[in-house]
Parts: structure tokens; C-alpha cells; sequence
């Protein structure tokens, strides 16, 4: 990078102090160190809010509370937080990045100016959003959120959407529908008796790889306040992948939706429960009549394709905006895939109409999974859960609890958690690359033949093209901030070498790629395994789906790099983040990535040379 180009990236930002004026300013480390809190520590606080809105729902076996006990005081300062990295105001004047940062900037700044700051306000405000009373207990949850210095005191609307279902449903029926979610395989009990909590396997006939990972998770985060719960059970999804797809007929119509589940879980399903789906149907089948009737997705005469490449990228287009200027001024409305390569996300992919347009589902893997969902309303909690889905939403496991795959700042050698990790590296000695690292994780194969276009294999063949056929668009300022721009056509080979480090390290369900172990390596870059804390040697790290949602993603956020997220999953915490704020949005596509990192570290020098050689001017750069 020629010297006299300003590093955008500089990793300085601010915090928002709503109640102390102007925002200070603030190191990497102290934003680091929140981030870490928010993964370790909020997590146990949402969960509260979710275990008292069960109660209020009559989810325990007993309406009747156990004596006051003082909660576990949790120790964490959750400050807001600003942009990732900032341009000066005003100088670029025509490009989408600085917009969006701002428009991201002022929504979350708005929003934390909103909060309640009385046990008063945050009554009002919740009986306002919701039209209901608070649940029993909600003067204890506040006096803990308050204690911990929780910031996003009032922000429970993605929890309320998961629970909303529930509402209709009697306490007997949701405690009834628990117990028989809790035999089926791979889904676990977490059984709070006695103000202690257990962790119940029912299903002792199915052997299951994953037993109990994640409702050992769930019942490390109760156990801070388990000795005030009633006895009570929750049905922990053993899977990454969601498990409840209800169809719009039965989340329609009452009288099917609200059926009694007293003659046993295979009256509701319709026949005994087989945990796969072998040649009896596909995810893909079952989700498409979560839509609506008259949408294109349930109107479908057969709805599996070839599995094309292009014919793909060309319906991703379809999903972004219809005026062919968006690129520059309307990005900030983009729900969906950008046109071209110079259009950006303003939030990440979990809206995506696949109803609308369903054969986009063919690049998700989680359309393809393995196992088997649910047609009718169950409680199950799920780390996260793709549109369409009516799983409830927990924090992961992999959040909470400290391992040297997912946790920053883990040092497996002394047992600790510490501020900064033992390998982070200061951001002006970060290399300035697109760096990940991961298993060819995507989805199953059902049904098969569809592996190429998951999530991770189609970036993979993308940011490791070595051709120089294929040409990608750079749009960048001319001279350095200033509102000239130049778009050069560059040799996707060159500029991967010289912006991308990205590589699987692990060949996963081989099986399921069309021409098995062998074509997988030929059509993808495979390198060695990297520790978790090697990732901080980069600038920026792009966040992928896998089966399911990325484990990764908080350790990303604690770093000093920066994410670049694309993920179909909503998650906890989507209530308390802000897309180009915590985290840069990535399209379905990806296709943006390459001007995302021109944007903030400038034209790289195979850019520079084709610029040299058939550059123009544009005041409204064009694919």
C-alpha cells in the first residue's frame, strides 16, 4: 500500500455514554474487554428474562415460588459501543460506507438513549411493547440487570417474537409438550427440582454424539439463580441446526395450531418419530409450508433443482433492490443481495424471502440437513434459528463457557480468562488481509448433490480463484479521501493473493460432495489448522454459517480485528448489537467484500496497475 494512503482502519472508536454527555474516548482493549462481557456474562441475564416469562406462562410444575434468595451478584460493565473504525464526515461524499456507518451510529446511539432508567420506566415500556404485564419477578431481574449495569434494559423484542406462539397455549400444555420434546433423540432435559438443576437424557435408545453439550451449557448459565426457581424442565437442543418448522395452515388456524397434546407425542406428529430423514422428505419440503399459500414457494410443482452456480447468483440478484442506482444512494435500504459489487449490506441475510423467492434456498445449507424437524408447536430452546423456524433462541454454549476454540482471551496453559489474549496483536502490526479458517461444514445431504453451493464452499471458491479470466470491480477515492473515484477491473488471482488468506482445514461429510474427498480438495484451498488466537494476526475476519450459526463469532468481536459477518441465523443478542457498528454486514453473495476492504485500507497494488492501464472516472461507480 503506497505510503501516503490514510489507513481508514485505525481500531480507535468511541463509546456512547448516554448519561455523561460526549462520548470518550476509548482504546481497543477497554471495547475488547466489553465484548468479552457481553459473551460471558449477559447471556446469564437473558436467560433470566427468558425463565420468567416461562413462569408467567405457568411453565413450571408449580405455581408457587420458592423463598427469596439473594441472586449470584455477576460482576460487568456493558457499555455501549461505537463503530468499528470511522471516515471523516463529509469528505467521502458519494460512497455507501460512510452512510451507513452514520445512519448505524445514530440508530444505536437512539436506542440506548431510549432505555429506562427506573424500574418504573422499564414497566411502562414493557407493558407499552408488548400489551401484557411484566412476568413475576421482573423487579428482581431489574434490580440484577441494574447491579451488572446492563445497558439494553428494555430490548426483549426478538425473545418476545420466539414466546409469542406460546402465549395461546395453557401452562399444563406447555409443561406437557416439554416432557415429550425431552424423549425425543437428541433433544435433553434441564430439570430444575429443589432449586438444583440436572441434566435428563430420556431418549436412552438413540446414541447421539452430541449428548447433552449444550443443556450442560444451559444449566451452567441457570445455576447463578436456580436456587429461586420452581421445579421446572426446559427442552435443550442437543443440534446446532433448528428443530420446530410449524406450516402457515396450523400458525394460521387455532384449531390445529392449540391441539391437545394428551394422547402422546405421535398424535401430534402424526406417527412415531424417526430422526432422520432417509428418503421420507427433506428440511426444504417442510419449510416451504411455512409460507404463506400464495407465495411462489408453496406454488412450486417439484421444488429441487439442478444445483447451478450461476443460475443461483443470478436469483440472488433477484432479492436486492430493483433500482439499478441503489448502489450509491439507497444501499442503506438493502435488505437483501447487492446487484453488483459495489453495493452493501446495511443488516445481515436473516430476512431473506425464500418464500418469495425459493429456489435462493439452494444456497443454505441448512435446507439440507439431516435431521428431521417438527410440524407442530413444541418448546424447544436452540442456539439460534434460521426465518421460518419457531425454535426459541438461548445463548450458545460456546459463549459462555471458556475453551480455546471459542473463547478470547483463554490461556489454556494457566486456566484463565484474561483482558487481552495471549496472542493478540496491536492493529497497526495486523496484516492487512480477509483471513478464515474452518471445516467444509455447510449442511447434510438431503437431499444430496447441492454440497457446492453452501455458505462456506462458494467463498471458498471465490477468494482462492487464482484465474486472471475473471475479473473483479475496485472502486476507490483518488486522490485519498476525497469524493473522485476510480473503478478498476482487477484479476480476481492477483487480487486474492494479495487480500485474501482463507482456507478449509478439515474435509467434513465427504460423502455429500459430488465426486467425494477427492473433488472437494481439487475445487477448494486446504491449509493447516490454526489456533483460535492466530486469527489476531488479522485484520479482518470473515464469520461464515456452518450447519448452523458461527461459534466463533463473540471471540471475534473481543479482538481487535474485525468481523465480517454473513449469516442467515438470528441469535440472543441481535437486540443489543448494530450492524456497521459491532460488526460489518456480508451479503448472501459476497460479492461486496472486495470494495469493503478497499474501502478501509485502499487500492492494493495489482489495483493500482490496472488502474494505471484502463482507469476512468466515476461519480457513481457501476459493476
Amino acid at each position: 500500500m503506497p505510503s501516503e494512503w490514510p489507513n481508514k482502519g485505525t481500531h480507535t472508536g468511541n463509546t456512547c455514554d448516554v448519561e455523561h454527555g460526549e462520548p470518550p474516548m476509548v482504546s481497543p482493549r477497554r471495547r475488547g474487554l466489553l465484548r468479552i462481557l457481553l459473551a460471558r456474562y449477559k447471556g446469564a441475564l437473558f436467560l433470566l428474562v427468558v425463565i420468567l416469562l416461562f413462569l408467567h406462562a405457568g411453565f413450571s410444575s408449580s405455581h408457587n415460588s420458592r423463598p427469596d434468595l439473594a441472586l449470584h451478584p455477576v460482576t460487568s460493565k456493558l457499555n455501549a459501543l461505537s463503530n468499528v473504525f470511522r471516515a471523516a464526515k463529509g469528505v467521502i461524499t458519494k460512497h455507501p460506507i460512510p452512510k451507513l456507518m452514520d445512519d448505524a451510529d445514530d440508530a444505536y446511539r437512539a436506542k440506548l438513549g431510549k432505555q429506562s432508567k427506573s424500574l418504573e420506566e422499564a414497566v411502562a415500556e414493557y407493558r407499552k411493547r408488548y400489551k401484557r404485564d411484566p412476568p413475576r419477578g421482573f423487579d428482581e431481574w431489574w434490580a440484577f440487570a441494574r447491579e451488572n449495569k446492563l445497558r439494553m434494559v428494555d430490548e426483549f423484542d426478538g425473545l418476545m417474537s420466539d414466546l409469542e406462539p406460546f402465549w395461546a397455549l395453557s401452562g399444563e400444555e406447555i409443561r406437557r409438550r416439554t416432557q415429550q420434546a425431552g424423549e425425543l433423540p437428541s433433544i435433553h432435559l434441564v430439570r430444575v427440582k429443589n432449586g438444583e438443576s440436572t441434566t435428563v437424557k430420556m431418549n436412552h435408545a438413540y446414541e447421539d454424539s452430541e449428548v447433552s453439550a449444550r443443556a450442560h451449557g444451559f444449566r451452567s448459565m441457570i445455576s447463578k439463580f436456580e436456587a429461586k426457581l420452581p421445579d421446572m424442565d426446559f427442552a435443550v437442543n442437543a443440534k446446532a441446526e433448528g428443530r420446530v418448522l410449524v406450516s402457515w395452515d396450523h400458525r394460521t388456524h387455532p384449531n390445529t395450531t392449540l391441539q391437545d397434546s394428551s394422547g402422546g407425542i405421535n398424535s401430534m406428529l402424526g406417527g412415531p418419530f424417526v430422526p432422520d430423514w432417509g428418503n421420507d422428505g427433506n428440511i426444504w419440503e417442510a419449510w416451504r409450508r411455512t409460507c404463506p399459500p400464495d407465495t411462489p414457494a408453496r406454488k412450486l410443482f417439484s421444488s429441487l433443482r439442478n444445483p447451478f452456480v450461476n443460475e443461483v447468483t443470478n436469483y440472488l440478484s433477484l432479492a436486492s433492490p430493483s433500482s439499478d442506482n441503489a448502489s450509491t444512494d439507497d444501499t442503506s435500504n438493502s435488505k437483501f443481495a447487492p446487484r453488483n459489487e459495489f453495493q452493501f449490506m446495511s443488516t445481515t441475510n436473516t430476512n431473506l424471502d425464500f418464500c418469495t423467492h425459493p429456489h435462493l434456498h439452494t444456497s443454505q445449507g441448512h435446507f439440507f440437513s439431516d435431521w428431521r424437524t417438527l410440524p407442530a408447536l413444541y418448546p424447544v430452546f436452540t442456539p439460534a434459528r434460521a426465518q421460518g423456524f419457531m425454535d426459541i433462541r438461548i445463548p450458545s454454549h460456546y459463549y459462555y463457557g471458556s475453551t480455546q476454540r471459542y473463547t478470547y482471551g483463554w490461556d489454556p496453559v494457566n486456566l484463565e480468562l484474561k483482558d487481552v489474549d495471549p496472542m493478540e496483536v496491536p492493529w497497526e502490526d495486523k496484516l492487512d488481509k480477509i483471513f478464515w479458517r474452518g471445516a467444509t461444514t455447510g449442511g447434510g445431504s438431503h437431499p444430496p448433490g447441492f454440497a457446492p453451493q453452501y455458505q462456506r464452499h462458494r467463498f471458498l471458491r471465490m477468494s482462492s480463484d487464482q484465474s486472471n479470466t475473471t475479473l473483479h470491480s475496485i472502486t476507490f477515492s483518488d486522490p485519498p479521501n476525497s469524493n473522485r473515484y476510480l473503478t478498476s477491473r482487477v484479476p480476481a488471482g492477483e487480487l486474492n493473493k494479495e487480500v485474501m488468506d482463507v482456507a478449509f482445514v478439515k474435509a467434513v461429510a465427504v460423502e455429500s460432495y459430488p465426486g467425494g474427498r477427492e473433488a472437494l480438495r481439487r475445487d477448494h484451498r486446504f491449509g493447516e489448522a490454526v489456533p483460535l488466537g492466530e486469527h489476531w494476526r488479522y485484520r479482518y475476519l470473515v464469520d461464515l454459517d456452518g450447519m448452523s450459526y458461527s461459534g466463533r463469532f463473540l471471540a471475534f468481536l473481543a479482538s481487535d480485528s474485525v468481523p465480517i459477518k454473513s449469516t442467515v441465523y438470528e441469535e440472543w443478542f441481535g437486540d443489543w448489537i448494530q450492524p456497521w457498528v459491532h460488526f460489518i454486514p456480508l451479503s448472501a453473495t459476497y460479492k461486496e467484500i472486495y470494495n469493503i476492504h478497499a474501502y478501509f485500507s485502499g487500492p492494493t497494488p495489482s489495483t493500482l496497475l490496472a488502474t494505471n492501464a484502463t482507469s476512468y472516472s466515476s461519480s457513481s461507480p457501476s459493476s
